[in-house]
This record gives structure tokens, C-alpha cells and sequence, in this order.
């Protein structure tokens, strides 16, 4: 990698980063991108896996003491079901209409769940198994899982500062078993990542960036915060729909 493009990945770690620290997500959404672009679907994509666990591991670190694992443990094996099944409909499935399906149907539930919450509260093991389902199956079909968490926690009434802290273990899982599915089938050749240099480089980035989140975290209200998690997923919804339709078309 060039000067230009290790500085350019690691402001977007940094951002995704903090982000991730203020609303409980977001390195994914904001450093894949500019990841693939820099270094290649393949590529890119596991690097920002690897950005992504690092961040978990450090919000988690920070917002331990706030983290559901009576959820964790609700969701995270259904999650896994839900990417079993997604890979199975990917093989099966034109990956477009996928993206389509899954941005339409996400945004539908985004904007429900919105209007709805002051009136109707849901709550229950079933809704939870649902929501483990569909966030396996999206992020294995389209790589965006944050929709359907941030549906959940509107429905639910979940309160922001426990729903940022628990999303970290899910992520942390999630990121480090596409990085060990990839890494283990051999899917990247090794010349293929960037110099043993620029892991540092990064990882010092998503330092920064969870700083930075941090900080800024203690100016953020609680309220503030759940509405940039809310325009997270909707941005997530919308990049999956628009990538569909695009293909598609």
C-alpha cells in the first residue's frame, strides 16, 4: 500500500472507530467501503473484519458492565443459524435480489419500528429469535446485520447505553468467524494482505478512534446517540438496496 492509501484507510478506521464507540456501530459501514476500494473486495472486506474485532474488543472493554449477555446468549447461537442459512441462499440465490429483498424489508421494519415504539412495545423470546435469525442471515447475504439489531431495540424499547454495549460481543463473533472461515479455506493468499507494517499503522488508528468516541461520548446524549445508530442502519439498509437495484437494473 501506498503513503496515500495507508493514510486514508486509517482515517476511515478512525472514524468508523469512534462511531462505533458513540452508537455501538459503525466501523463496517463506514471503513469497508473505503477498504474494498483501496485494496479489493476480498481484501478489503477482511481487513475491516479485523478493524472491526480490535474496536469490539475495546468498546467492550470500556461498556462491559452494561452488556445483556442474557441476551448474547439468546441470540448469538440463532445468529449463527441465521448465516448458515444465508450462505446456503447465497449459492442458491442471485445475490442482487438478495440485496434488494433484504434493504427493502429492513428499511420497512426501521421505519415501523420508528412510528411504533411510543405505542406499542414488543418484547419476548420470539421476537429475539427473530432478530438472531435475520441478523445471520443479512450479514451473511449482504454483509449489513446493524438494521435489524437497531429494529429490535426500537420495538423493544431497549435502552441505548445497553444496547451499544451488547452489540460488541455480537460483533466481536461475528467479525472473528468471517476472518477464520476466510483465513481457514484459504480464500485470501497471503501476498495478498497489506505489509506487516500496516497492521500497526490501523490498529493505532482504531486506538484513536475509540478515544476519540470515548470522549466524545460524554458529550453525546443518550438520546442523540440512538438516533446516529438509527441513521447507521438506515444508511446500512439503503446501501444494500441501492446495490441490488443498481445490479439489478
Amino acid at each position: 500500500m501506498e503513503i496515500g492509501a495507508v493514510v486514508a484507510a486509517g482515517v476511515a478506521v478512525l472514524v468508523g472507530a469512534g462511531l462505533q464507540r458513540v452508537a455501538g456501530m459503525g466501523l463496517g459501514l463506514v471503513a469497508a467501503p473505503v477498504l474494498t476500494v483501496l485494496l479489493g473486495a476480498s481484501v478489503g472486506v477482511l481487513v475491516s473484519n479485523v478493524a472491526a474485532i480490535a474496536t469490539a474488543l475495546l468498546v467492550l472493554r470500556a461498556l462491559r458492565d452494561r452488556v445483556d449477555w442474557r441476551r448474547v446468549g439468546t441470540i448469538l447461537p440463532l445468529m449463527l443459524v441465521g448465516s448458515l442459512l444465508g450462505a446456503l441462499t447465497v449459492r442458491e440465490a442471485d445475490s442482487a435480489w438478495l440485496d434488494v429483498i433484504v434493504g427493502g424489508s429492513v428499511l420497512v421494519a426501521l421505519a415501523a419500528s420508528a412510528l411504533l415504539r411510543r405505542r406499542v412495545r414488543i418484547s419476548g423470546r420470539p421476537v429475539a429469535v427473530l432478530t438472531g435469525l435475520a441478523a445471520g442471515f443479512m450479514n451473511t447475504t449482504s454483509g449489513v446485520a446493524a438494521p435489524a439489531w437497531t429494529a429490535y431495540a426500537l420495538a423493544t424499547r431497549w435502552d441505548h447505553r445497553s444496547f451499544a454495549a451488547t452489540m460488541q460481543p455480537l460483533l466481536l463473533v461475528m467479525n472473528t468467524m468471517s476472518v477464520a472461515t476466510k483465513l481457514g479455506l484459504g480464500a485470501i493468499p497471503a501476498h495478498a494482505t497489506p505489509a506487516w507494517w500496516v497492521w500497526p499503522v490501523l490498529l493505532a488508528c482504531v486506538g484513536a478512534g475509540v478515544l476519540l468516541g470515548t470522549v466524545l461520548s460524554r458529550r453525546v446524549p443518550t438520546p442523540v446517540a440512538a438516533r446516529i445508530a438509527l441513521l447507521v442502519a438506515l444508511a446500512g439498509a439503503l446501501t444494500a438496496l441501492v446495490r441490488g437495484l443498481l445490479t439489478v437494473w
